[in-house]
C-alpha cells in the first residue's frame, strides 16, 4: 500500500471521526442530561434526532458546494461551524437550547459526510476505491471504540457538558489538520458553475438511477438500524441490564469492533467474488441475523451477553454492507461525485432519522423494540437488494 494511499486515508478518518465523535462520546450522558436539564427520555433523544435530521439534509448542500467551489472551502467552513456549536452545546441551559445547538453541530458535520467521499472519488474507482474507503473506516473505528470510553470517563468528574468543551477542541484540531495537510483534489478546471437548473439536473439524474437509489437505501437502512441502536442503547444498557457507563462504552465497542474489522474484507472479497455480489450475500446475512435475534428476544432470552453477540453478528455483515454500497453507488457517478455523495448520504442520514423517531416512540426500555427495528432494516435492505441488483454482475448503468 503506498504512503501516499495511507496518508489519504489517515486524513480523512481523522476529518470524517468527527461526526461520529459528535454521537458516541455523549451517548452515556444520555441519562445525565435528561436528569440535569429536568427533561423526560424522549427529548434527551430528539438531541440525536436532530443531529441527524441536520446532518442528512444539509449534505445536498455540501455536496453541490463541493462541486462548484472545489473540496476544502466547504469543508472549513463545516468545521468551523461545529466548533462553535459544540461550544455552544457545553453552555446549553435547557434541553430545547441543546436540541437547537445539535442541530447547528450537524449542519456543521454535514461537510465531513459527504465530501471525504467525494475525495475518495476524486482519486479511483472500483476496487481501489472500496479498499480506500474500508481503510478510512479503519481510522473512523477510533472513535466508536474510544469516544464512549472517553466520555464516561469525563462526565463521572467533569458532567457531561465536559464532553462538548472536548469535541469542540478536537474539531478545532481536525479544521486545522485539513488546512495544512489535506489537498485540493478538484481542480478549478473540473469544477462545476453554479446554475439551480443543473443542480436540480443532477439529483433528478441520480433519482432516476435505480442502481443508485437502491444501493443508497441498502447502505441507508443498514445506518438506521445502528441508529436505532444509538436512540436506545444507553437507556437499555443502563437501566434495564444495570451496567455502568464504563460498562456500556466497553459493550458498545465490541459491537463497533465487529463492524470495523469485517469492513476491512469488503474490498479483497469484492475483488475475488464482485462488490455487486457482496452486497447482495451481506445483506442476507444481515436479514437473517436480525430476524434470528428479534425472534430470540421476542421468545424471552433477554440475556445481556447473548443480545451483544447477535448485535455483533449483525454488526459484522453491516461492516460489508455499508461500504461496499457507498462505493457502488457512486461508481457510475465520477463528474458529480460530491452530489452523489451529498444525495446518497442526506437520504441515508433521513432514514436514520427516522429510525430514531420510531424506535423513541415505541421503545419500553426492553430489548424488543430494538430488536424489532434492526430486524425490519434487514428485511427492509435483503428486498431492495434483491429487486435493484437482480440479475446484475457489475455496474454498467449509463450516465
Amino acid at each position: 500500500m503506498k504512503l501516499d494511499f495511507i496518508k489519504m486515508a489517515l486524513i480523512l478518518g481523522l476529518l470524517s471521526c468527527v461526526g461520529p465523535i459528535a454521537i458516541d462520546m455523549y451517548l452515556p450522558a444520555l441519562p445525565d442530561i435528561a436528569q440535569d436539564l429536568g427533561a423526560p427520555v424522549e427529548a434527551a433523544q430528539y438531541t440525536l434526532m436532530s443531529y441527524f435530521i441536520a446532518f442528512g439534509v444539509c449534505q445536498l448542500f455540501y455536496g453541490p458546494a463541493s462541486d462548484m467551489f472545489g473540496r476544502k472551502p466547504p469543508l472549513y467552513f463545516g468545521l468551523a461551524l461545529f466548533t462553535l456549536a459544540s461550544v455552544g452545546c457545553a453552555l446549553a441551559p435547557t434541553i430545547e437550547a441543546l436540541i437547537v445547538l445539535r442541530f447547528l453541530q450537524g449542519v456543521g458535520a454535514a461537510s465531513v459526510m459527504s465530501i471525504p467521499r467525494a475525495v475518495i472519488r476524486d482519486y479511483y474507482t472500483g476496487t481501489q476505491a472500496t479498499r480506500l474507503m474500508t481503510t478510512v473506516m479503519l481510522v473512523i473505528s477510533i472513535s466508536p471504540m474510544l469516544a464512549p470510553l472517553i466520555g464516561s470517563t469525563l462526565i463521572v468528574p467533569f458532567g457531561w457538558r465536559s464532553v462538548f468543551l472536548l469535541i469542540a477542541l478536537l474539531t478545532l484540531a481536525s479544521l486545522l489538520l485539513a488546512v495544512t495537510s489535506l489537498p485540493e483534489t478538484l481542480h478549478s478546471q473540473h469544477r462545476v458553475p453554479f446554475r439551480f437548473n443543473a443542480m436540480l439536473g443532477a439529483f433528478s439524474t441520480l433519482l432516476r438511477d435505480p442502481v443508485y437509489v437502491g444501493l443508497t437505501c441498502i447502505g441507508g437502512l443498514g445506518i438506521a438500524s445502528f441508529f436505532s441502536f444509538l436512540a436506545t442503547a444507553s437507556f437499555l444498557y443502563t437501566d434495564f441490564y444495570g451496567l455502568t457507563p464504563t460498562e456500556f462504552s466497553l459493550a458498545f465497542a465490541l459491537n463497533a469492533l465487529g463492524f470495523f474489522t469485517s469492513s476491512q474484507f469488503a474490498a479483497n472479497l469484492g475483488a475475488r467474488f464482485g462488490s455487486v455480489a457482496v452486497v447482495k450475500w451481506a445483506t442476507a446475512g444481515f436479514a437473517i441475523g436480525s430476524l434470528t435475534m428479534c425472534m430470540v428476544v421476542f421468545s424471552g432470552f433477554d440475556q445481556f451477553w447473548l443480545l451483544v453477540a447477535m448485535l455483533l453478528t449483525c454488526n459484522i455483515f453491516l461492516g460489508l454492507v455499508i461500504p461496499t454500497s457507498m462505493v457502488l453507488s457512486l461508481e457510475e457517478h465520477g463528474p458529480i461525485a460530491g452530489t452523489a455523495a451529498a444525495l446518497g448520504g442526506a437520504m441515508q442520514m433521513l432514514l436514520g432519522a427516522l429510525a430514531i423517531v420510531v424506535t423513541s416512540l415505541v421503545f419500553d426500555g426492553t430489548p424488543l423494540p430494538l430488536t424489532a427495528a434492526i430486524a425490519a432494516c434487514g428485511v427492509g435492505a435483503l428486498i431492495i437488494s434483491r429487486l435493484t441488483l437482480r440479475g446484475i454482475a457489475h455496474l454498467a448503468v449509463p450516465y
